[in-house]
């Protein structure tokens, strides 16, 4: 008796958690760290939004490791909900290839801004040169070691005509300013925090460097004081101010001629780091939800008149029983869809049909152990008996079968991943979470309240109550 108890007080204060969960949406949920906005994460086919692929723009024949891919998928996931932009979707497709989904986003610019900046920052030593916003500039950072060689040949060549032709010596000039490889003071690894701020109405973003790199702008800004230092995001000049004194706290800002949005986009692309391959966008397309609305309407109520269909089945056929099922499905149905806020699952009409063929599984997994448990009432014995040989022996079955279930699922969330396919991914990330949680179900929910339930009814003929 005592068992049965203490799993049954465990069993409610699941429930009583995941309905917590279920019904907390306008306020949110917050546990701890975690934080929720206490809203179903819908997808695109069910509510629109923008899908953007993106591309490693890499020369041909040049290899992106996979390690690479995900990095850069990471940090466009932090460059996002840097933003404010939520349930975002961002996976590798492919071999250089990352899909990015924005469920609900109608606002595209300041996106697309973001994802296709690499985010590399650049303190650039120009001397006495200033540099033009907007100009693009080489420097000993981002130069291959052949570049470097490259340029040394261009301007060595471009010497040695000025002085054998004085006619051509402007173009030699030219081509010699054009070639030159300016060199980085440091680089956005160096930046510790960064912020947007106002100053004289107009926004800047604010730095603050690490330790060791704010020593090497000290001594950088003391050794050069009346010349130029340029700030280059991505191998743009974005300002080039004149360094009037020595900067010693560690801390500045960068000018230029930012709006609110854009000031925050370089803010997030510089606190989230720069890309280890530069990306292009390759095609963007905005995704309309009529038809997922139309699409979410039907399959709810094709699932609901399925689940009480089947439910009306079970308690006709296996009578208390299948009032035990229906109760434990019923739990089954509050913890995922709880599950699916916390964690949270992207839901899809694909994660729909999963959720839906999920619960039927847990359906059969009580018929499984409904038949034994009449095959053992026939048998003459008791139903306390009965309920534990039932689970004994039906167990393998549905220990196997689920085992093959959530095999698939793996092969299916794999390819899913591996070429962007995000309606597969969906259904097996939704397959998977379903068995699981069936599993558990079965294997506690239903034994808990079978054996509680005849404790406490004590039906005079237990065989009719079951069926037999």
């Amino acid at each position: 008796m005592k068992k049965p108890f203490v799993n049954l007080i465990i069993i409610i204060l699941i429930f009583l958690c995941a309905l917590f969960v279920d019904v907390s949406h306008e306020n949110g949920l917050r546990i701890g760290s975690l934080q929720r906005s206490g809203n179903l994460y819908l997808g695109l086919d069910l509510q629109g939004g923008m899908q953007v692929l993106l591309e490693a723009d890499v020369e041909d024949g040049t290899v992106v490791s996979a390690d690479q891919l995900n990095t850069a998928r990471q940090i466009l996931e932090n460059r996002s909900n840097g933003l404010g932009v939520s349930d975002v979707v961002f996976q590798v497709a492919g071999s250089n290839r990352i899909l990015a989904e924005f469920p609900g986003m109608t606002n595209t610019e300041e996106v697309l801004a973001t994802l296709k900046g690499t985010g590399l920052l650049e303190f650039v030593d120009t001397g006495d040169e200033f540099m033009m916003e907007g100009d693009p500039i080489k420097t000993d950072f981002t130069v291959s070691s052949s570049e470097k060689s490259s340029e040394t040949t261009t301007t060595a060549a471009a010497t040695a005509a000025n002085l054998t032709d004085s006619s051509d010596s402007s173009d030699s000039t030219e081509t010699a300013t054009e070639e030159k490889v300016y060199h980085t003071v440091l680089t956005g690894a160096a930046l510790q925090n960064v912020s947007v701020q106002m100053e004289n109405s107009t926004p800047v973003v604010a730095f603050e460097l690490k330790s060791d790199a704010s020593q090497t702008f000290a001594d950088f800004t003391s050794a050069n004081i009346g010349k130029y230092l340029t700030i280059v995001l991505d191998g743009k000049v974005i300002s080039s101010p004149r360094i009037n004194g020595a900067i010693t706290g560690g801390s500045g800002v960068i000018t230029g001629n930012f709006t609110i949005d854009t000031a925050n986009a370089l803010s997030v692309q510089l606190k989230y780091g720069a890309l280890p391959v530069p990306l292009k966008i390759v095609e963007y397309k905005m995704i309309g939800a009529t038809l997922g609305e139309d699409s979410l309407k039907k399959s709810l109520v094709a699932g609901l008149i399925g689940l009480a269909l089947a439910a009306i089945f079970m308690i006709l056929y296996y009578r208390l029983a299948g009032a035990v099922a229906v109760l434990a499905i019923i739990f089954y149905g509050a913890v995922s869809l709880a599950l699916y806020k916390l964690i949270p699952i992207t839901l899809s009409l694909s994660g729909i049909a999963g959720f839906i063929l999920t619960t039927g599984g847990a359906f059969d997994a009580n018929i499984l152990m409904f038949e034994r448990l009449k095959e053992e009432l026939r048998n003459g014995k008791t139903i306390n008996q009965a309920i534990t040989l039932c689970w004994t022996r039906a167990w393998s079955s549905i220990r196997d079968s689920n085992v093959a279930t959530l095999i698939t699922a793996a092969i299916l969330f794999y390819f899913g991943s591996s070429f962007g396919a995000t309606i597969v991914k969906g259904f097996a990330v939704s397959l998977c979470l379903g068995v699981l949680i069936s599993m558990f179900t079965a294997f506690l929910v239903t034994r808990t309240l079978l054996h509680y339930t005849t404790k406490v009814v004590k039906p005079e003929n237990q065989n009719k109550w079951f069926g037999v």
